[in-house]
């Protein structure tokens, strides 16, 4: 049982957090059946993407056999067969579209985009440079989309753009750390293809870019008088401390300890960067209640 919940990677559905910013912004907490409708969407999202995880598995089997960390994955190692981990995959994504589909037709239709680009990028678009940071960016704007529009929450546009930054910057620091993780003494021998394309120079400059466009945006985002009358409070902007204090820790342990290239596990791991998480959605709550 513990194989098959490792091949489900459940630490991973933390990114599934990104499914309740409509809700968190939208000032309709006291919905029961939204609560419902955004919960189901986030449950969706975590059966579908733990069943791509599954099959992922399968087609990396081998790959994964050569790779010392990734060898000891349940079907590499051999604790899950590939037929096993097959079933179980097809059947957690069938189960999350099937949910989804009774949240709404859109939602059902963005998680099915997920899937098949997620497909796309497991056979062929993870070895595209500079696409494949669009399309890991694009798997967390798809979870913020189902929790928006998919549950009839008009989002923010000025949420959106910076929505897309922020992934954009993880998708980058994600690829980032992998580079520096072949590059250090004693390193992995096996890397991804697409890396041969990456330069650091290249990557800490997307990397600039897109924690400044995070954070331009998002001030931007507090001070929209389109938000401050719907939110009923310009005090929003004084949670862009906390944001930046998070970006700069994020960044720090990047170059300063190598991670930064699984945000689900990091926000856990770094103490700084989990009270940030908390202090922010904290004074978020308290200035839009």
């Amino acid at each position: 049982m513990r194989a098959y919940i490792r091949l489900l990677r459940p630490h991973q559905w933390t990114k599934n957090l990104f499914v309740f910013t409509g809700i968190v912004f939208s000032h309709r907490w006291g919905e029961a059946g939204l609560w419902y409708q955004v919960i189901s969407a986030a449950v969706a999202f975590s059966l579908a993407s733990s069943g791509i995880y599954a099959l992922n598995d399968v087609t990396d089997r081998e790959q994964d056999r050569a790779h010392p960390r990734k060898r000891h994955r349940p079907v590499a190692s051999g604790a899950v067969s590939p037929l096993q981990a097959l079933l179980l995959g097809a059947g957690c994504l069938l189960l999350g579209l099937a949910i989804s589909l009774q949240v709404s037709l859109t939602a059902f239709w963005l998680l099915v985009g997920y899937v098949v680009m997620n497909g796309a990028y497991s056979v062929r678009l993870k070895h595209v440079v500079i696409l494949d940071i669009f399309i890991i960016a694009a798997g967390f704007m798809l979870r913020i989309l189902v929790g928006t529009e998919g549950v009839a929450i008009e989002p923010s546009r000025w949420l959106l753009l910076c929505g897309f930054m922020l992934t954009l910057f993880l998708g980058a620091a994600k690829r980032r750390a992998e580079l520096m993780e072949v590059e250090s003494p004693g390193g992995e021998t096996r890397q991804r293809r697409v890396l041969s394309e990456y330069s650091p120079a290249l990557l800490d400059l997307i990397l600039g870019i897109t924690a400044t466009g995070s954070i331009i945006t998002y001030g931007l985002y507090t001070m929209s008088p389109e938000v401050i009358r719907m939110q009923g409070t310009a005090n929003l902007v004084y949670t862009l401390p906390i944001v930046i204090y998070g970006l700069f820790r994020y960044l720090y342990r990047l170059y300063g300890h190598g991670s930064g290239g699984d945000p689900s596990t990091d926000l856990f791991r770094d103490p700084h960067l989990l009270a940030v998480g908390i202090l922010w959605a904290g004074a978020t709550l308290v200035l839009l209640r």
